[in-house]
C-alpha cells in the first residue's frame, strides 16, 4: 500500500483530498503545516507527497527544497489556486513531478498520483538493477548477492593489486578458480599469462615436472629440457588447485620457490630466477593436515599470507536464483529468449542442498534447458537428484508434526504450503519483524517476500 502525505493549510482541501485518496486504497497523512510536515518526513518515508503552494509560515516551493534534501527519492505534486507559470516552472525545476491547479478535478488528481507513483517506482527499479548488476559483475561470472560474496569480492579487491600469496578456501565447485582467475585479472600482472595445475590429478614425477621443468635425460622419456610453470608463467600468475594433495617432497621444493623466488629442472644443478605470483586453493583445512603431519607447516603459513574462504552454495541463498539466471543467459544463444521459470521450480533450488555448489548447479541448468518445452522450465524438467530432494523434504516436513491427510494436493504445492506454513510461524516468533526472521531463516529480505507472497499486500 503506497504512503501519501498531504499538506495543504486548508482544512477542507485535506478533508476531502484524504477522504478521496483512502477510499483508493493509499494510506493517507495530512498536515497543515509545513514545519510539521517536515518533521514527519524525517521519521516516516513516503511514497508521494501533494502539497500546496501558498502556504505559512512555510510554503509549498520551500517545503519542497527541504523535502528534496530528505526524501530525494519521493515524488512531489504541488497544489496551486493560482495556475502561475512562473511558479509552476520554479517547482518543476526544483525537482516537482507536477503541479495541479485548483479547483481540481478528481480524475486528474488520481491520474497524476499514478503517473507519479508509476514513475518513482520505475525509478527505483532502474536503480536497484543497476546496483545488481554492479555487484554480480564487478568480477566476470562471480555473482555477489549474498553478503559472504560480497565480502569475498571485497578481499578480492582489495589484494589483486599486491603480489601476495593468497590461499583460497572452499569445497568442491564453490569456484575457487573462479576467485584466482579475478584475482589476476586484476592485478598489475594481467596482461600476462595466468596458469593452472591441478595437484591431485598428476603422480607425484609428472606434477614436479609440470611445475618445475626438466632437463634432457632427467628420467626416461625427458627427450629434450622443458620449461615448467614457474617459468612458463614469468611476470604472471600460477594457480596450485587442490594444494592439499601435494606430496610433501614437492612441498619442500615449493616452499623453497616462495622463499627463493627460483626454480631448479628436474635433473638439473644450476637454479632460475622466476617471477610469478601464487594463488593456491585447498578443499580440505589445512591446520588438520598439519596435525596428522600431512601438510607442511611452513609451506602453510607461506601459502595462507591472505586466506579467502569461499562459503557453500548452501550457505548462500541469496546467490542461487542470480547464479541460475546467470547459466541461463551463458547457455541461450544469443539473440534468443531464456525461458522462464516456474515458481515452484524457483522454490525447489533454494531449499535443496547443493553438494555439488555452483558446479552442481551449472549442470542442474544445462539439464533442464535441455528438457524444457514451451518456453517455461517446470519441476519435471530438473534432475531426478533434486526433484528426490523435494520430496524428501516434504516428507520430512510431514513428519515433524501431525501427519497430513492425502487432499489430492500435488506435492509441489504441498511443499509451497508448508514452506509459507513455516515462514509465518518464524515471523509470528519474532512478533512480525520481518528482518529478524528473514536473518534467522538465513535468506534476504527479498527472498522472504518472494516466498510468501501476502507480504508485498501488508
Amino acid at each position: 500500500m503506497e504512503k501519501l502525505l498531504l499538506v495543504d493549510d486548508e482544512a477542507s482541501i485535506l478533508s476531502v483530498l484524504s477522504t478521496l485518496l483512502k477510499a483508493e486504497g493509499y494510506e493517507v497523512s495530512a498536515k497543515r503545516d509545513g514545519r510539521e510536515a517536515l518533521e514527519l518526513l524525517r521519521e516516516e518515508n513516503f511514497d508521494l507527497m501533494i502539497t500546496d503552494i501558498r502556504m505559512s509560515p512555510v510554503d509549498g516551493i520551500e517545503l519542497l527544497r527541504m523535502a528534496r534534501a530528505e526524501k530525494p527519492m519521493m515524488c512531489v505534486i504541488m497544489l496551486t489556486a493560482y495556475g502561475s507559470v512562473e511558479t509552476a516552472i520554479e517547482a518543476l525545476k526544483l525537482g516537482a513531478f507536477d503541479y495541479i491547479t485548483k479547483p481540481f478535478k478528481v480524475d486528474e488528481i488520481l491520474i497524476t498520483i499514478q503517473r507519479g507513483l508509476e514513475y518513482t517506482r520505475a525509478v527505483n527499479e532502474n536503480l536497484d538493477l543497476k546496483a545488481q548488476l554492479g555487484a554480480r559483475y564487478e568480477f566476470e561470472n562471480i555473482i555477489a548477492e549474498s553478503e559472504a560474496m560480497k565480502r569475498a569480492c571485497e578481499m578480492i579487491k582489495r589484494v589483486a593489486p599486491s603480489d601476495t600469496t593468497v590461499l583460497v578456501y572452499g569445497e568442491s565447485g564453490t569456484g575457487k578458480e573462479l576467485v584466482a582467475k579475478a584475482i589476476h585479472a586484476h592485478s598489475r600482472r594481467k596482461n600476462k599469462k595466468f596458469l593452472a595445475v591441478n595437484c591431485a590429478a598428476l603422480p607425484e614425477p609428472l606434477l614436479e615436472s609440470e611445475m618445475f621443468g626438466h632437463v634432457k635425460g632427467a628420467f626416461t622419456g625427458a627427450s629434450s629440457d622443458k620449461e615448467g610453470l614457474f617459468e612458463a608463467a614469468e611476470g604472471g600468475s600460477i594457480f596450485l588447485d587442490e594444494v592439499s594433495s601435494m606430496p610433501l617432497s614437492i612441498q619442500g621444493k615449493l616452499l623453497r620457490v616462495l622463499q627463493e623466488r627460483e626454480v631448479r629442472r628436474v635433473g638439473s644443478n644450476s637454479n632460475i630466477a622466476v617471477d610469478a605470483r601464487v594463488i593456491a586453493a585447498t578443499n580440505v583445512k589445512l591446520e588438520k593436515m598439519i596435525e596428522e603431519h600431512s601438510f607442511r607447516e611452513d609451506l602453510y603459513y607461506r601459502l595462507s599470507v591472505i586466506p579467502i574462504e569461499i562459503q557453500p552454495l548452501r550457505e548462500r541463498i541469496e546467490d542461487i536464483m542470480p547464479l541460475t539466471d546467470h547459466f541461463m543467459r551463458m547457455e541461450t544463444p544469443d539473440g534468443a529468449t531464456p525461458p522462464t521459470i516456474n515458481p515452484e521450480v524457483r522454490s525447489l533450488l533454494e531449499q535443496y542442498a547443493w553438494p555439488g555448489n555452483v558446479r552442481e548447479l551449472d549442470n542442474a541448468v544445462k539439464h533442464a534447458l535441455t528438457f524444457a518445452r514451451g518456453g517455461t522450465i517446470t519441476l519435471d524438467d530438473l534432475p531426478p537428484k533434486i526433484l528426490k530432494s523435494g520430496g524428501e523434504a516434504a516428507m520430512a516436513a510431514g513428519v515433524t508434526g501431525e501427519a497430513d491427510a492425502y487432499d489430492g494436493k500435488p506435492l509441489k504445492a504441498y511443499m509451497r504450503a508448508k514452506e509459507q506454513e513455516y515462514i509465518e510461524r518464524v515471523i509470528d516468533h519474532f512478533g512480525g519483524d520481518k528482518e529478524k526472521a528473514a536473518r534467522a531463516l538465513e535468506v534476504s529480505l527479498a527472498t522472504l517476500y518472494r516466498k510468501l507472497p501476502r507480504l508485498s499486500r501488508d
